[in-house]
């Protein structure tokens, strides 16, 4: 009987070792701070899959570009260097054009738009991101893109020579019809830089703006609500393969859950960071019916730019994202 008693025990050591063994802890990067809303999300996603898997997958976010800089994220969990990130999604859109849907400027100029637009561009995402190495999780909205200056700002020849921060193509191909001079800068580089005069413009969200306290080297917002670009969560394929289907289950109800949730507290916060903004001694203001007539011109020419570059795929997303 203490034989059996005691080759019980052992057994059930083993199966504790063996469950023990087999939890993983991913390391998430994140390129925003803990205090960005999409950051908070990941936050709250991570618990939530860690929960969900009664702690045999816990995520372990890493925001503000602590872990990887923001431009080597989705690299990095390409390679399988992380096992799932997050990422501006539309900084890739010289990687495939369809990765910049989200920044067409003035397409989709309101959260109703945007998710029609992305609602008739996610499946083709999904397999952009599969011929890639990854899986989809989720996408999250930021708030609609606003023009900060260090001047007043009436027209775009108010633009010309300005060196202006670029984040993506669009924001990049803005610069050049406009006349100003794009400078690659990562959010987590931006106070800097701005303090620096290293850039003096950029296009990017109200939260972006609070994050950064602008109000410290710019003094004017437009909000001329350019376009909601998407934070999007993907994992390693071989690392996805590699958990068993109720894991994978999880983490695929947990994004669902996590992109409506990112979302909808992107709008819900909208409003106040623009008065954040205001707070903090900023002129707050719609453009004038002068530069927002230019910039819609660069937006029509922008949209057919992507088409032609998006080939077949873009042109069918826009024609879906324009019959609904």
């Amino acid at each position: 009987m203490k034989r059996i008693t005691s080759l019980l025990a052992a057994c059930a050591a083993l199966s504790f070792s063996a469950g023990t063994l087999s939890a993983e802890t991913w390391d998430m990067p994140l390129a925003y701070p803990a205090t960005n809303f999409h950051s908070e999300n990941a936050a709250k996603f991570a618990q939530c899959v860690t929960e969900g898997t009664s702690g045999e997958l816990e995520i372990v976010t890493h925001p503000n570009g602590s872990l990887f800089n923001g431009s080597d994220i989705k690299r990095a969990v390409q390679t399988g260097q992380a096992p799932i990130g997050e990422r501006l999604i539309s900084a890739h859109a010289n990687e495939n054009p369809l990765f910049g849907i989200d920044s067409i400027p003035f397409l989709a100029t309101s959260f109703e738009a945007s998710e029609k637009l992305w609602a008739a561009a996610e499946d083709k995402m999904k397999e952009v991101l599969d011929s890639q190495n990854l899986v989809y999780i989720y996408a999250a909205a930021w708030p609609p893109q606003g023009l900060y200056a260090k001047k007043d700002i009436n027209s775009t020849e108010d633009l010309q020579g300005v060196k202006f921060r670029a984040y993506n193509t669009a924001t990049a191909r803005i610069a050049e019809l406009a006349g100003m001079a794009p400078v690659q800068i990562e959010a987590a580089e931006l106070s800097q830089a701005l303090a620096t005069g290293v850039v003096d413009s950029m296009i990017t969200s109200g939260s972006t703006g609070v994050d950064s306290k602008v109000w410290e080297s710019v003094s004017h917002f437009y909000d001329v609500q350019a376009w909601l670009p998407r934070n999007l969560v993907f994992v390693n394929k071989g690392a996805f393969e590699g958990l068993d289907e109720e894991t994978q289950n999880v983490l695929l109800e947990c994004g669902e859950t996590a992109g409506e949730e990112g979302t909808r507290k992107a709008e819900e916060l909208t409003g106040g960071y623009l008065e954040e903004l205001r707070a903090n001694g900023m002129t707050v203001e719609p453009p004038s019916d002068q530069l927002r007539e230019e910039l819609a011109v660069f937006g029509e020419t922008m949209t057919e730019e992507w088409i032609e570059s998006a080939g077949e795929d873009g042109a069918a997303i826009i024609e879906a994202y324009r019959a609904q």
